[in-house]
């Protein structure tokens, strides 16, 4: 924990099981020119730690033991290695308990999964560290394969060019909005893009008219993947196919190695279904959790017979690919139809002036729910409400006509890019109750 946030820590601690705190100071993450001056000038906040028993000091951990820390006997199998807390975005935060092995496992998949690559390869990591998609993508499979991490601080479109143009960054893992965002900036033609050889979109659905409008600007392959906290993350992902051949647009792809996944009817959860039919994905592999923490309960409603029930709403075609419908909680139950937002979701990207949106069921005393599209448009470009209904309701069925838009000039997100729908749920459910 940084000193300055100690005296936070400090309040909580008896209230956690807690044992060990380990205290570090901004001036320890600087240059050592920087460090010296800034403490000089007294320019360097901090915050003055009492030592205490189980209270250690980063810097004095590492001159006492260097390059030969103690030995700790481990059992990768049944050790934590992180509390990991699920997104919450459709509910409350869970803590995820990761293994030494489920976090090593994924990074050899994804080892296995780079085929093609030459070794040293430059991975862009603009993915937040502290997220399960960010450690594993970004920090455990570089360094798993010896490559060079260039980290930004956090996700910014022209920042993510230069270093790109600059490192010549040949993997870049983000979500749809990252690649959406970075296709609508007015910039992205003044940058060279072309070192880029493995792109993998995770943590929400990639929509095909983004995916394919990235493959022509950056020239390597772009694929969508599919992974939870509970699971490390990665479960799926399409082959890094430059020809495309083995590539199936709008699938998360095949299961990753060592892993097993299924599709079980929705209701009970006990019957496994044919190709095609939509149903829970369920998975198994070494990169499943061993639970939630302190929460037995639920984990034993998603930990069955070591099968990982995911919550989304999935199909698999006769070859073995994997497609996400939509998540259960997300589903829009229009009229006893049921309408999965992903699918009208992918219809708004393919709008010319469209940058990013979001489908939901708003509620509707008469259709149960209606589907409502919250919509941010590209810089300099304009639509109107009837010209978004007109284009996406001239493709879909007529139970899946988008009822409402709303224009705004930002939606709510994650730190990964997925768009809360869960908030915007929760604003038109308190508009309900107001009138």
């Amino acid at each position: 924990v940084l000193d300055l946030l100690y005296p936070i820590l400090e309040k909580i601690l008896d209230k956690t099981r807690v044992k060990t705190v380990i205290v570090t100071s901004l001036k320890e993450y600087m240059p050592s020119a920087k460090a010296f001056l800034g403490s000089l000038l007294k320019k360097i906040p901090s915050h003055k730690v009492e030592r205490k028993p189980n209270t250690y000091f980063f810097q004095e951990l590492l001159s006492k033991y260097g390059a030969n820390p103690p030995k700790v006997d481990i059992n990768p199998k049944e050790d934590l290695v992180a509390l990991q807390y699920t997104g919450g975005t459709t509910g409350i935060s869970k803590g995820a308990m990761l293994t030494h092995m489920n976090l090593v496992s994924n990074a050899v998949a994804c080892d296995a999964w780079l085929r093609g690559t030459k070794g040293g390869e430059t991975f862009l990591t603009v993915l937040p560290l502290f997220h399960i998609y960010g450690m594993t993508t970004g920090m455990n499979a570089p360094i798993f394969l010896a490559g060079k991490m260039v980290m930004l601080p956090r996700f910014d479109a022209v920042n993510s060019f230069q270093a790109i143009q600059k490192h010549r960054v040949t993997v870049f893992c983000g979500a749809p909005t990252m690649y959406a965002m970075l296709l609508a900036h007015p910039d992205l033609k003044k940058y060279d893009l072309k070192s880029v050889r493995f792109c993998i979109s995770g943590s929400a659905p990639l929509p095909p008219e983004v995916q394919k409008k990235w493959m022509e600007v950056a020239g390597g392959v772009l694929v969508e993947g599919y992974g939870l906290t509970e699971s490390s993350p990665v479960t799926h992902c399409n082959p890094l196919d430059k020809s495309m051949k083995t590539v199936k647009v709008g699938s998360i792809g095949l299961p990753w190695p060592d892993t097993d996944a299924k599709i079980m009817d929705i209701e009970t959860g006990e019957k496994e279904l044919g190709p095609n039919e939509d149903g829970e994905l369920v998975v198994k592999g070494p990169q499943v959790m061993k639970g939630y923490w302190k929460m037995a309960e639920e984990s034993a409603s998603v930990l069955r017979n070591e099968w990982l029930y995911t919550g989304d709403i999935a199909k698999m075609d006769v070859n073995g690919y994997f497609y996400i419908t939509d998540r259960k909680k997300d589903l829009i139950k229009y009229k006893g139809y049921s309408v999965y937002p992903r699918e009208i979701e992918d219809v708004i990207y393919e709008h010319p002036a469209v940058k990013i949106c979001a489908v939901i069921g708003k509620p509707d005393p008469v259709a149960s729910e209606i589907p409502k599209a919250f919509v941010v448009l590209k810089e300099g470009k304009t639509a109107t409400e009837e010209e978004i209904k007109q284009f996406v309701n001239s493709k879909v069925a007529p139970y899946k006509a988008v009822r409402e838009v709303e224009f705004r000039t930002e939606l709510p997100m994650t730190l990964v890019g997925k768009v809360l729908r869960r908030v915007l749920q929760e604003e038109e459910r308190r508009k309900l109750a107001k009138a």
